[in-house]
């Protein structure tokens, strides 16, 4: 009898050290996919190294620290992201994605992160405003999917004014195109086309902008079945309360806004992310776009 009552004092202790049967799970921490057309600057590109760079992305990694959460990135085309966010194949969307109606009867969005105008890109040579560019005959570009796409449809197009609308799988290719004298006009939002002029060294010029006065957000499942949503807006303003938001705009969206630079800018601080130091990363990467001395993590 004292031999079992001793055996039952020591598996007694052992169900207390290990939890009952040792079963008793760890919290593990979430991981969410975003997926993103990785093929727009400043919002989102890849850099030599195959390393997905831009505000949103580094939007979506700042939240995930300051929410508790993890994230893996996709690059996906951006007609293909809605379907996969409906299907459960991704948790968020993250790539610019104006709020309209007709998206927002099929995913979630979060509050708006940006406001931005479309803005009619043309070769600086051409000698086409923004009325001229769309004249009869012309070949217009613009991302397939997109908002810009839709505006030449219901503007143009629907008006009865014979332009070729020729769509693309991205911008990157639209420009090229442009570039190339294939078209004569790209149709994209401003602060994507900022950067491409300031990429093609001079070959191209902004000929005027439209005042879509849209707004982005990020997007998920109907229903928001993870709960991001709450996450994600606290986490926008969490960003914004400690100045990192702000730090992350002047960064990326300064007035001389150079994609080089700030690949190399975001290759020498991204460690500050990895470290889970949000607030350090932003403030370097500032310094560092402004030509500012910066501490590397």
């Amino acid at each position: 009898m004292r031999v079992l009552v001793r055996w039952s004092v020591v598996v007694g202790v052992l169900v207390v050290a290990l939890g009952i049967g040792g079963l008793v799970p760890q919290a593990q921490t979430q991981v969410f996919k975003v997926c993103s057309d990785i093929s727009w600057p400043p919002f989102e590109w890849t850099d030599a190294k195959g390393e997905f760079v831009g505000f949103d992305l580094d939007v979506m990694r700042i939240i995930a620290i300051l929410k508790g959460y993890k994230i893996t990135i996709q690059n996906l085309g951006f007609d293909s992201i809605i379907p996969a966010v409906q299907a459960g194949q991704c948790d968020i969307g993250a790539s610019g994605f104006t709020i309209t109606k007709e998206r927002a009867q099929v995913v979630d969005f979060s509050d708006p992160y940006w406001e931005s105008n479309q803005s009619v890109l043309v070769r600086a040579d051409s000698g086409l405003n923004i009325i001229t560019a769309f004249k009869a005959g012309n070949k217009i570009g613009a991302q397939r999917g997109t908002t810009g796409a839709q505006w030449v449809e219901d503007n143009i197009i629907n008006q009865g004014i014979k332009v070729e609308l020729k769509l693309y799988e991205t911008y990157p290719l639209a420009e090229q195109d442009l570039i190339n004298k294939q078209i004569h006009a790209v149709v994209e939002d401003e602060p994507a086309a900022k950067v491409a002029v300031k990429a093609s060294k001079g070959v191209l010029k902004i000929a005027g902008i439209i005042n879509t006065e849209e707004q982005f957000g990020f997007l998920v499942r109907k229903g928001d079945p993870n709960k991001l949503l709450p996450r994600i807006n606290d986490g926008m303003k969490e960003m914004k309360k400690k100045g990192i938001w702000n730090n992350l705009v002047e960064a990326y969206f300064g007035v001389d806004v150079n994609l080089e630079r700030v690949t190399q800018c975001w290759a020498d601080l991204k460690g500050y992310l990895d470290k889970s130091q949000p607030e350090a990363y932003a403030e370097n990467m500032a310094a560092c776009m402004a030509g500012e001395s910066y501490k590397k993590p």
